[in-house]
């Protein structure tokens, strides 16, 4: 079992690039290898640049999950075609990464949920996961996301 260091990180809002949709868990990897073509085919088309690795953030919904993914950007996109702008918030984050095969990286957003309930945080916004290496990379790695602020008393 994998042991993973957790880190507190203050990150600046981000400019995104990205299509949207509703997938099952299986249909990911398609998704997402379509949807990261299409966003540099607007970047392109637009003269813009993706400014980080590609990223998807997935929220968990009856049947599967909706999922936003693409790369940062120098600025926001125009729509095009199923490409849309929008912004990864700023603030502070527990950052985890993972080494491995992506159908590990659940173990690594636990350690960032159990990490921020310990640390007195709880989760601001939906988390999301940065991909450093491509699945070809024998242990790529994916860095997870989670937006957390102080837990406060009422």
């Amino acid at each position: 079992m994998m042991t993973y260091e957790v880190e507190l990180v203050e990150l600046q809002a981000q400019p995104v690039a990205v299509v949207r949709g509703h997938v099952t868990q299986g249909e990911i990897p398609a998704f997402l290898g379509g949807t990261f073509g299409e966003v540099l085919e607007a970047l392109a088309d637009q003269g813009l640049a993706a400014v980080g690795p590609p990223f998807g953030r997935y929220v968990p919904a009856a049947d599967g999950f909706d999922v936003e993914a693409g790369f940062p950007t120098n600025r926001p996109v125009r729509p095009f075609g199923r490409v849309e702008a929008c912004e990864l918030p700023g603030g502070r984050a527990a950052r985890v990464l993972h080494r491995g095969d992506y159908g590990g990286v659940a173990a690594a957003y636990n350690a960032a949920v159990e990490w921020v309930a310990a640390h007195g945080y709880v989760a601001a916004e939906p988390p999301w996961e940065c991909y450093l290496d491509g699945p070809e990379v024998p242990e790529p790695r994916t860095v997870v996301y989670l937006p957390c602020t102080v837990v406060t008393s009422d």
